[in-house]
């Protein structure tokens, strides 16, 4: 078997049911990870890519490192202004306790990118696969916590993960208040070595250091689609092909032309149903679904609405 078909083959089983969305879970010698990527992978990706901050960055003891220290801004001759990663300074910086971060490594890199469809074919979303290199145990972001469900791949080396749980449950990036920082002592503490695997969901606070030496790991972040999404989806939606939904509401409370053109709720019913019979079209081939429908990869189909009375906006 394929390091793709074992990942694959660690995410069925009772995990969905037992663990996806609510706590993590470790799964220890998954697979040989070096056909995905190896450090020589990496320094050919850095060195033939123009990858300037912040896609390529650096962070300690929780700080993003100021580009300047590392890269130098270049000119072009259409007067593009760009930052050149400066080896020498760059190695400095990584010696001296830096962690090493780049997004999005499924672009560059065909292994990183055949795992990222082997795991949206899984989870019927976007994936996003970013590496994180480090050379000492100093921490690269502190105690922290992501707004998206992560699948963490060890590659090389070894790195210490505290786990300390959620403070707010299923936090956002754009949400009505921040979680708190977390009060108590990490509820486990794990080491992860080279062929090992993590799942943590949104919202789980953790720390996050090399052990062992050099390390060298993945982060598969799972993108989320929440019910705000769905709603801002549909908004959107409505206002570019209903030209009803931008009437003034008090105008089509006084006015019966207004109120004649109002949405009809068959048909935004049946909207919604084209909608899903689509999505579900794309499930049944097993294709992760194009962007525009995403946002309802999670949704249960919607019910039938026979009477227009039914809906009134």
């Amino acid at each position: 078997m394929t390091a793709f078909s074992q990942v694959v083959e660690r995410l069925g089983g009772d995990f969905p049911a037992g663990a996806f969305g609510r706590t993590y879970r470790i799964w220890r010698s998954v697979a040989d990870f070096s056909s995905v990527l190896t450090w020589d992978d990496l320094n050919t990706v850095i060195g033939q890519g123009r990858l300037e901050p912040p896609r390529l960055r650096l962070h300690r003891d929780g700080e993003l490192i100021p580009w300047q220290r590392y890269a130098t801004a270049v000119t072009t001759r259409r007067n593009v202004v760009w930052q050149r990663i400066q080896p020498s300074r760059l190695h400095g910086q990584l010696h001296d306790g830096a962690s090493l971060v780049l997004d999005a490594v499924d672009e560059l890199h065909q292994p990183a990118e055949r795992l990222a469809q082997a795991l949206e074919r899984v989870f019927r979303g976007r994936v996003q696969i970013n590496v994180y290199a480090s050379w000492t145990a100093t921490e690269g972001f502190g105690t922290h916590w992501d707004d998206h469900d992560v699948i963490v791949v060890q590659l090389e080396g070894a790195k210490r993960w505290r786990l300390y749980g959620p403070t707010r449950i299923n936090p956002l990036r754009r949400d009505t208040e921040a979680p708190e920082p977390p009060a108590d002592e990490p509820i486990e503490e794990i080491a992860l070595r080279a062929g090992d695997m993590l799942y943590l969901p949104r919202g789980w606070w953790h720390a996050v250091a090399a052990t062992e030496g050099r390390s060298l790991h993945l982060t598969c972040g799972l993108q989320t689609t929440t019910g705000a999404d769905l709603l801002g989806w549909l908004s959107d939606r409505l206002r570019t092909s209903v030209h009803s939904i931008r009437h003034c509401l008090a105008a089509v409370h006084l006015s019966p032309r207004h109120s004649a053109e109002t949405i009809s709720s068959c048909e935004l019913w049946r909207r919604l149903h084209q909608t899903r019979a689509t999505v579900s079209h794309y499930r049944r081939r097993g294709d992760p679904l194009p962007p525009r429908l995403r946002p309802w990869a999670h949704h249960q189909p919607i019910p039938p609405i026979t009477n227009p009375q039914d809906l009134r906006l």
